[in-house]
């Protein structure tokens, strides 16, 4: 295989086997189109190869990549020679051969329950989009859910009276997850003054709007978190993302276990959800320091 006319074909069909067939996220598909741009541009005519694979994670660390990174750009490339050989392509997966590089695994990091609660309460509720991004910081925190579901959810996907929501994830994978009383409340406060004020006779069937009438975008509750996030004196490294990890670390902490935790989270495979096993192993120190006779 050469990088030519036809090998940027074959990139251009594993992508839209990868948004069509597998339904993967349009943010996911396009860090494949950048890893295999880099991976393009640094092969020019050599065919793929077990070797030339080597050279190019070879180069990856000399630029300084971290290992997270190039284990990406591994998997990137893993995904494509798989495709290639399904496609009968190549007769052999040069990338078996290629061990992953090691990651250092790193704690997610978590508000604290007083903190989470000065988020919670930061938003204006005398203001529409105050009541709105209070909905979402209670639905969000309620949930676990990741910021792009977030941005997707429909008014139709909140079952009140059952206390569940719809949530649509990665690869188009739907599931449920229990919402409680006090993000329910808020969303009912908000569907009954805020929304409509924010749409003005308009329509969308989007839960979440703006004073635009459409749905609320990723970089927009990016910005309305760190804006609240400031109010409550949370300054630092305030992410969508921390108050997803404060969801799970804080069930952890409660007492629940660990697969029902990855079913919420909507992670396909456990090992993902295993970062927040520092919980359980704090846990299991506070059980043997408290009722352990020998302690």
């Amino acid at each position: 295989m050469h990088q030519s006319a036809s090998f940027k074909g074959q990139i251009e069909a594993f992508l839209g086997f990868c948004r069509v067939e597998k339904g993967l996220a349009n943010n996911t598909v396009e860090s494949y189109r950048l890893d295999l741009k880099r991976f393009s541009d640094f092969a020019k005519d050599a065919s793929l190869s077990a070797t030339l694979l080597g050279e190019y994670l070879d180069s990856l660390f000399r630029a300084q990549l971290s290992s997270r990174s190039i284990a990406r750009h591994l998997a990137t490339l893993r995904g494509f020679s798989s495709f290639l050989l399904q496609q009968g392509l190549i007769q052999t997966d040069p990338t078996t051969l290629l061990p992953a590089p090691r990651q250092w695994q790193s704690l997610p990091k978590y508000l604290n329950s007083k903190e989470v609660d000065t988020l919670l309460a930061a938003p204006d509720r005398t203001k529409p989009t105050g009541l709105r991004d209070r909905a979402m910081l209670q639905f969000l925190y309620a949930t676990g859910v990741r910021v792009s579901e977030l941005c997707k959810i429909q008014v139709s996907d909140v079952e009140s009276s059952l206390g569940f929501a719809r949530v649509m994830g990665k690869g188009k994978k739907q599931r449920l997850i229990p919402v409680g009383r006090t993000a329910l409340g808020a969303i009912e406060e908000y569907l009954a003054q805020g929304r409509p004020a924010l749409l003005k006779g308009r329509r969308s069937p989007y839960l979440f709007v703006t004073a635009r009438g459409g749905a609320m975008t990723r970089q927009g509750f990016w910005k309305l978190l760190g804006l609240h996030g400031k109010q409550s004196g949370i300054f630092h490294n305030l992410t969508p993302h921390v108050l997803r990890h404060s969801f799970a670390t804080h069930l952890l902490e409660g007492g629940a276990d660990l697969r029902s935790v990855q079913t919420m989270l909507g992670h396909a495979d456990i090992s993902t959800t295993q970062i927040y096993t520092h919980v359980m192993r704090s846990r299991l120190r506070t059980t043997v320091d408290k009722h352990h006779p020998r302690a």
